[in-house]
C-alpha cells in the first residue's frame, strides 16, 4: 500500500535545469539552512543548493538569543559560518530575525538578574544596540533583513509581547530606522503568518502605510506560507499579494512548506509555542506515502505554484523553510515525532516530481 515514491523522485534527479535556473528571471529561490549543513556535514544537502537555490535564510543561528546569549556579549561564530556558507555557494543572504518575541533573550526584558522588568528605557536602548551591533556586523554581506517578525495577531491587534508592552508599537518604527542606519543598502522587510486573513492584511497594511509615511525604508512583506493541504483560502491568499503589493512594497514567499498530516483540535496559525500530545493516528504516514496520498500533495503545491506565476511581477522572493522533507520542523510542531513530507525534496534529497512541474511552469 505504501511507497516513498523513491523511484519518482529519483526520474527528475537527472534534470538539467535547476529551480533557480527556470524562476531566476522573476525572483529569488531559496531555502532556511540549518547549522549542520552551513557546518559543512551535509555534502547532499549542497548539491541541491548549488542546483535549485540563489538565496538562504539561517533556520536559527541569526535570531537574538542566538547571537546575543548574555547582555554585552555577541556570539557570531556559528551566523559567520552561514554567512561564509553562503558566499562559498553564491546565495544572496537574508538576515532572520532581528526583533522577535519568540526567540529573543530573556536578559532583554529584565534587571540583570533580578526578575523585576526592565524600564522603557532599557529595552530601548537594548533594542538599538542589538540592531546595529548585529546589522552593522553583517553590512554589505545581506542582502535584506526580517527587521520585525510576528508583531500583528490574527485579529490585527498588536501582539502583547514584551517589546510592545514596554515600547508600544513606536518598537517597530525604531526597529527599521536603526537598521537602515546601520546598513542602508540592505533592504528591510516585515514578515508574518495567516497573511492571508483579511483582518490581518488589513492591519499589515496600515503598518506599511504608517512607516513610509513616517518616511522610514520598507521594502517588502514576507507572507509566511507555512501551509496545509486545506489552508489557507486560496483566494484571499491571493487578495493579499496584491494588497502589499498595492502597499508599494515587495510580496514575498517565507518559510514555504506544505503540512500533509491531520492537524490537531484548536491548531491554528504558526506560533511555535503550540504543542500537542503525540497520538498514532496523527502520524499517518510513518511508513511512506500512499501513491493517491503523493498525488493529492503534489496537485496541492502546484495550485500554489500556479498563484506564484500568475503573481510573478509581485513576488520578489520564493524561501522554503528547509532543503529536504526529513529536517523539517515539521516533523516535531505541534506535534513531536511525527513523519511529515513538507518539502520539494525527499529523505534521500531526491527533488520530488513537483520540482520538474515547477521548473516547466516557469520555463514557458
Amino acid at each position: 500500500m505504501f511507497t516513498v515514491l523513491m523511484a519518482a523522485s529519483a526520474a527528475f534527479g537527472t534534470q538539467a535545469q535547476g529551480l533557480k535556473d527556470a524562476m531566476g528571471k522573476y525572483c529569488l529561490i531559496g531555502a532556511a539552512i540549518n547549522q549542520w549543513q552551513s557546518d559543512g556535514q551535509v555534502p547532499e544537502g549542497d548539491a541541491i543548493v548549488d542546483k535549485h537555490f540563489n538565496c538562504a535564510v539561517a533556520e536559527n543561528c541569526m535570531k537574538p538569543e542566538t547571537l546575543a546569549p548574555a547582555e554585552g556579549i555577541f556570539d557570531f561564530r556559528v551566523a559567520d559560518k552561514f554567512v561564509n556558507y553562503c558566499q562559498q555557494h553564491n546565495l544572496k543572504v537574508i538576515g532572520h530575525c532581528l526583533v522577535w518575541h519568540s526567540q529573543a533573550p530573556d536578559w532583554w526584558f529584565t534587571n540583570g538578574y533580578c526578575a523585576s522588568p526592565a524600564s522603557k528605557e532599557v529595552v530601548k536602548e537594548r533594542l538599538i544596540k542589538h540592531i546595529k551591533t548585529v546589522v552593522g556586523h553583517y553590512k554589505g554581506q545581506v542582502h535584506g533583513w526580517d527587521v520585525v517578525n510576528e508583531a500583528i495577531e490574527d485579529d490585527g491587534s498588536f501582539r502583547k509581547s514584551p517589546f510592545y508592552n514596554l515600547l508600544g508599537e513606536e518598537f517597530i518604527e525604531i526597529a527599521f530606522r536603526t537598521a537602515h542606519e546601520a546598513d542602508p543598502d540592505a533592504e528591510l522587510y516585515y514578515n508574518d503568518y495567516s497573511m492571508s486573513g483579511k483582518t490581518k492584511r488589513e492591519a499589515v497594511c496600515r503598518l506599511v502605510k504608517n512607516l513610509k509615511a513616517k518616511g522610514l525604508r520598507i521594502d517588502g512583506v514576507g507572507m509566511q506560507s507555512h501551509n496545509g493541504m486545506d489552508y489557507p483560502d486560496l483566494a484571499e491568499y491571493e487578495k493579499s499579494m496584491d494588497a502589499f503589493a498595492a502597499c508599494g512594497v515587495k510580496v514575498m514567499i517565507t518559510e514555504l512548506d506544505l503540512n500533509v498530516l491531520p492537524n490537531p483540535q484548536g491548531f491554528g496559525g504558526a506560533a511555535v509555542e503550540q504543542s500537542y500530545e503525540y497520538q498514532q493516528k496523527m502520524n499517518p504516514y510513518a511508513n511512506g506515502l500512499p501513491k493517491e496520498k503523493a498525488k493529492e500533495i503534489q496537485k496541492r503545491y502546484m495550485d500554489f505554484f500556479n498563484i506564484y506565476y500568475k503573481h510573478r511581477d509581485q513576488i520578489s522572493r520564493i524561501n522554503l523553510w528547509g532543503v529536504a522533507d526529513h529536517n523539517s520542523w515539521l516533523n516535531g510542531w505541534p506535534i513531536k515525532g511525527r513523519t511529515n513530507y513538507p518539502l520539494l525534496f525527499d529523505r534521500q534529497y531526491q527533488p520530488k516530481p513537483i520540482v520538474h512541474d515547477i521548473i516547466n511552469l516557469y520555463s514557458h
